[in-house]
């Protein structure tokens, strides 16, 4: 039995803040398990880029919460998807100046 949890997160401003708690209960004593936590922010060289190809500050910043909400979006089914990426967008209206 194999088991691996990731726990990602993305901090979009200065005043973002994120907990992780990796936990995972066992009750095989031969599972192999693994587990990971990472915390990274949206870079100045990422907007930039993006901003040098004629996006605006704010789909700049849509591009990449959605590039890191994709992995986890494509396992959905597609309604769901459809939503969450509805509910993303309406979040980052107005997170922007």
């Amino acid at each position: 039995c194999r088991s691996k949890v990731i726990c990602d997160a993305l901090m979009l401003d200065a005043d973002s803040q994120s907990d992780t708690y990796p936990t995972m209960e066992v009750g095989n004593s031969s599972a192999d398990l693994e587990h990971e936590a990472s915390v990274s922010k949206v870079s100045n060289d990422q907007l930039f880029y993006l901003m040098s190809r004629g996006h605006s500050e704010e789909e700049a910043m849509g591009m990449i919460v959605n590039g890191f909400f994709e992995p986890f979006t494509r396992e959905l089914p597609m309604e769901y998807a459809v939503e969450l990426n509805r509910l993303l967008e309406l979040e980052m209206e107005g997170a922007i100046g």
